[in-house]
């Protein structure tokens, strides 16, 4: 069992140095253990994560900067600066960065599972179907496109 380790993970910085690169965002790591892990979001206007779902784990969404539009079981959303999205696990869902400036996020999710493992795999990957195979083996579903 990992246990969750005391201290503090600057703003910009990933614990233990820890950044990656997915999907266009970069992607700060600020904890894991068995119980949880915490991720800051940087995304610059028009990035976004399709829809997908997470089985095994229910996922937060702390807005600390920017404009962002989720979409949560087919039902769009505004996420205004401050507010704090709540997904169980289970539930479809997504995120855009619908503003003109930078979103800065504190996403987490618990318990942690295979996320840390999933972001690890897919860092740089820029082929959407690796990205969409590998996150089904760490227990991250993507959803077909609309049609």
């Amino acid at each position: 069992m990992t246990a969750l380790n005391a201290g503090i993970t600057l703003p910009g910085q990933g614990d233990r140095g820890t950044v990656w690169t997915i999907l266009g965002q970069t992607y700060y790591l600020k904890e894991v253990c068995d119980t949880s892990f915490a991720f800051e979001v940087v995304g610059e206007p028009g990035t976004f994560v399709p829809a997908h779902v997470h089985p095994t784990q229910d996922e937060f969404i702390y807005l600390a900067e920017g404009q962002m539009e989720l979409t949560l079981d087919g039902q769009p959303h505004v996420l205004p600066t401050g507010g704090l999205a709540r997904m169980p696990m289970g539930i479809a869902h997504s995120y855009k960065n619908v503003g003109t400036k930078t979103v800065r996020a504190l996403f987490w999710v618990t318990p942690a599972r295979k996320l840390y493992e999933l972001f690890t795999r897919i860092h740089n990957l820029t082929d959407p179907a690796q990205v969409v195979a590998i996150s089904a083996s760490c227990e991250v579903n993507f959803l077909p496109p609309p049609q």
